[in-house]
């Protein structure tokens, strides 16, 4: 059987030109460190591959001299099985991603194929489905005569806004490449014409639907909860009970650095320990803007809560 090298060097190279029996060159005329993507994508059980390194006696940053071809006859192009690249992603760092990752693992998707992050869908920059993109769009550029698929978990692990979904799905099939999912309504590969792309529409409109309800929920639960005075979140170093004595000993002409000394945190890691001078000028400052605009502060809270909510 051949080695990797010697059936790649089978074929000439479309991008540095190597003709048969050669390796690869990079652009300073030196033999490159690896096979170029759509030399390499011609051999059947290579094709899935990112990349094929370049063996040590081909001279790897070697000045390139050309080969000898081989006299071998070299079997027509026949498509290969398909290429995947997966993608999972979930809102929060306490959510879980492992499912997604293990669905995808069961497809045979190796895990140099998988791209996973933890991040909203309202952040519209999202780099590791940015290099999923990339990847499936390199494969099919170099290895043309290979289906690859996009593959994710379920829609709204893409996106919830219907408008992007469909810019995506149109985006994916312009540059041939099959959008599939695993669950949900429209399980399997996306068809981008006729019943298939009106599906699509629909339950794209439908996930932005449901993150509009979401929202309107969790406004709805956070301007309750701040008007009762709750606001979220961890429990604040400065007590009421700490800044009641704050203000009560400042308004006596006590120092902030004396009042600290009789302070302790009561949870938390620094439980039992006096707070910071900063922590307790920060509570004095926050105390002094809901006296002044009781209101406007409670909605604040709710409204920064709600923008760092995610679908």
């Amino acid at each position: 059987m051949l080695s990797d090298a010697d059936e790649v060097e089978r074929h000439p190279c479309p991008r540095c030109l190597a003709e048969p029996g050669s390796p690869c060159r990079s652009r300073s005329g030196a033999v490159a460190g690896t096979y170029h993507t759509g030399r390499f994508a011609k051999v059947a059980r290579l094709a899935k591959e990112l990349r094929v390194p370049t063996p040590a006696d081909r001279g790897p940053g070697q000045p390139w001299r050309p080969g000898t071809p081989s006299s071998a006859p070299i079997a027509p192009d026949a498509p290969s099985a398909d290429i995947r690249i997966g993608y999972a992603r979930c809102s929060h760092l306490s959510q879980e991603l492992q499912s997604q990752l293990d669905a995808l693992a069961a497809l045979g998707i190796g895990r140099d194929k998988i791209f996973s992050e933890k991040i909203s869908t309202r952040i519209r920059v999202r780099p590791q489905f940015e290099a999923a993109l990339e990847a499936a769009r390199q494969i099919k550029a170099h290895a043309p005569h290979c289906r690859v698929i996009f593959t994710v978990y379920e829609m709204k692990r893409l996106g919830r806004d219907s408008a992007e979904l469909t810019a995506l799905a149109d985006h994916l099939t312009a540059h041939g490449i099959l959008l599939e999912m695993l669950a949900g309504p429209i399980a399997g590969i996306y068809d981008p014409s006729g019943t298939g792309r009106m599906l699509f529409g629909f339950f794209a409109a439908m996930a932005e639907t449901d993150r509009e309800t979401i929202r309107e929920s969790t406004l709805e639960g956070l301007s309750v909860a701040a008007r009762k005075g709750n606001h979220g979140g961890r429990p604040p170093v400065i007590t009421d009970d700490m800044l009641h004595t704050v203000v009560r000993r400042r308004a006596k002409g006590e120092s902030v650095e004396d009042i600290r000394r009789d302070l302790y945190i009561p949870t938390g890691k620094r439980r039992g320990k006096n707070p910071s001078i900063a922590s307790i000028y920060r509570a004095l400052a926050e105390h002094e803007k809901r006296q002044a605009h009781p209101e406007a502060v409670g909605q604040a809270h709710a409204d920064f809560a709600a923008a760092t909510t995610s679908t």
